[in-house]
């Protein structure tokens, strides 16, 4: 080859380049954020990274200071979970700032505060430091799209309160949510308590083993690829595909959350499931499961339920819901109500109870 061929073959590699770049700063970044249960290894990511891989969600890149470790599978590994750390420490010492402009995510996804547990920091404290670590998320990006976990169980034998302020702690998370979520900027809350075990889903009570890794991955994925395929969510737990018993402490305070009725089926083939995933003093969170029951799609749905004891729906992620009285209707977001037959979505909101908090049973209408 000839130096002038040799270097037009050069240009045109590094043009090549150039013209790559687009597509790469196209892909959405997302930055897990923790302490070892999602750095040491965390593999609970790579799970999630390959569970996105496999459903579509192929223009993504996971970013962190800190580098994959091994979990026996390929996948993006970049995160900035720091083995030992204390939420609160990393909100006094405004280290978060420097690992956002380092890596500028447009997604943060926050499993932190079970070092602040074990060291009996006050939930309080805890929530100031979130706080605080979503203030400087919006400084970097003003529409930073936030997943925050309720936290995994913990039980160190060092440790034997751990459990119950775990409870409190978890307790706490979607009020404050609630009250510091945007428009631009939701805070998505996602359940990764229930249905996790530190006897089964741990090797020493604290971190997670094969089977905990994967109820965690199970757990982000639909909050996750509910941001990725352009919704708006507001606070919500994740809905998991596959409960398993809970721990024997429940994070909902007494009088616990009315049983959820049967699923209710409309002649128009859906149905729709209510649950409440969390309570509170004097607010709630709730589920709906949404199903196509028929053997053709559908193309939109609404949901409607009628309350017994005054709850008041405050806000929803997932469907626009309106409510008249005791009456709430619900309709389907632009991106989710197209359903194949047997497939579903769901839907979550926040609402306010006093006394009592019976379980309705909603009705579905598609078209």
């Amino acid at each position: 080859m000839s130096k002038r061929s040799a270097a037009v073959a050069a240009l045109l590699v590094v043009l090549g380049l150039l013209v790559a770049r687009p597509a790469e700063a196209a892909a959405v970044r997302i930055m897990p954020l923790g302490d070892s249960i999602t750095g040491s290894p965390g593999c609970w990511r790579a799970l999630l990274w390959n569970k996105l891989q496999n459903g579509g969600f192929t223009d993504i890149d996971m970013v962190g200071t800190l580098p994959a470790q091994g979990c026996g599978v390929p996948y993006d590994g970049d995160n900035e979970g720091h083995g030992g750390f204390l939420v609160t420490n990393v909100a006094d010492q405004n280290q978060l700032p420097g690992w956002l402009s380092a890596t500028r995510p447009d997604i943060v996804m926050m499993h932190f505060g079970t070092n602040d547990v074990w060291s009996n920091k006050p939930t309080d404290t805890i929530l100031a430091a979130y706080g605080k670590l979503v203030d400087q998320m919006r400084a970097s990006n003003p529409s930073m799209k936030i997943l925050v976990a309720q936290i995994i169980p913990m039980n160190p034998s060092t440790c034997p309160e751990c459990a119950q302020r775990t409870v409190a702690l978890n307790n706490a998370i979607p009020g404050w949510a609630a009250a510091k979520t945007t428009a631009a900027s939701p805070i998505v809350v996602v359940d990764q308590w229930t249905g996790f075990s530190t006897g089964t889903d741990t090797y020493d009570g604290v971190h997670p083993n094969d089977s905990g890794n994967q109820k965690m991955a199970d757990k982000w994925y639909p909050a996750l690829s509910a941001l990725l395929g352009g919704g708006q969510p507001s606070p919500s737990p994740s809905h998991n595909p596959s409960p398993s018993p809970s721990p024997t402490r429940s994070p909902s305070p007494s009088p616990s959350p009315s049983p959820s009725p049967s699923p209710s089926s409309g002649p128009s083939g859906c149905s729709a499931t209510y649950k409440i995933t969390n309570q509170w003093g004097g607010g709630f969170q709730g589920e709906v499961t949404v199903k196509n029951t028929g053997t053709a799609p559908i193309s939109a749905w609404t949901v409607t339920w009628t309350f017994a004891n005054g709850q008041q729906v405050t806000q929803a992620w997932g469907g626009k819901a309106t409510q008249s009285g005791a009456g709430v209707t619900v309709k389907n977001e632009s991106w989710n109500g197209s359903l194949g037959a047997g497939a579903s979505t769901t839907f979550g909101f926040i609402a306010s109870w006093n006394a009592s908090n019976s379980a309705p049973t909603p009705a579905c209408a598609a078209v």
